[in-house]
């Protein structure tokens, strides 16, 4: 009898912000869980979302998502209003909040989203407290990398030219 393929992937994650690295050195990380409506729910299982651009904001000593576009599906119902860009709240303790908050104001850290991930059936955002890089150190982030290929193609050969 032959076994029937499923269409999930084993893989969890939802969307990536592959920029925040290069744009920001990132220093802590938080998971937040997500308020979202319905509609928002069967968007992102169908994969209509997009989090290059979005960060998180503090405001009244709660955290919201800023800039993610979850886009609507069609089949939307008609009295439902769905706005793919609107500010979701996250779901942090107030621990996690105020040293958010304290960082964020007083040592001038930005809160960037890196990626959205299944966690069971629950909607999960990573992110980061991170300050943005200027020019000469994506500059020395590069170098770093091109080097580190270098040196393991180096080290290989010369492994290869002992046997």
């Amino acid at each position: 009898m032959a076994k029937k393929k499923s269409k999930k992937s084993n893989s969890n994650t939802i969307a990536l912000n592959k920029k925040a690295r290069h744009n920001y050195s990132l220093t802590d990380k938080f998971e937040a869980g997500m308020s979202l409506q319905g509609w928002e729910i069967k968007s992102i299982r169908d994969g209509k979302v997009n989090i290059s651009d979005c960060y998180v904001h503090i405001k009244d000593r709660e955290a919201y998502l800023v800039g993610a576009e979850i886009m609507p599906l069609k089949m939307a119902s008609s009295h439902v209003v769905c706005d793919p860009t609107r500010a979701r709240k996250l779901l942090l303790n107030r621990r996690e909040l105020d040293r958010i908050a304290g960082a964020v104001e007083r040592e001038g850290y930005s809160l960037i989203a890196t990626s959205m991930y299944w966690k069971q059936c629950w909607v999960k955002l990573e992110f980061y407290l991170g300050k943005g890089k200027k020019a000469h150190d994506k500059r020395a982030d590069v170098k770093d990398r091109e080097w580190a290929v270098d040196k393991g193609r180096l080290m290989k050969n010369k492994n290869l030219n002992r046997d």
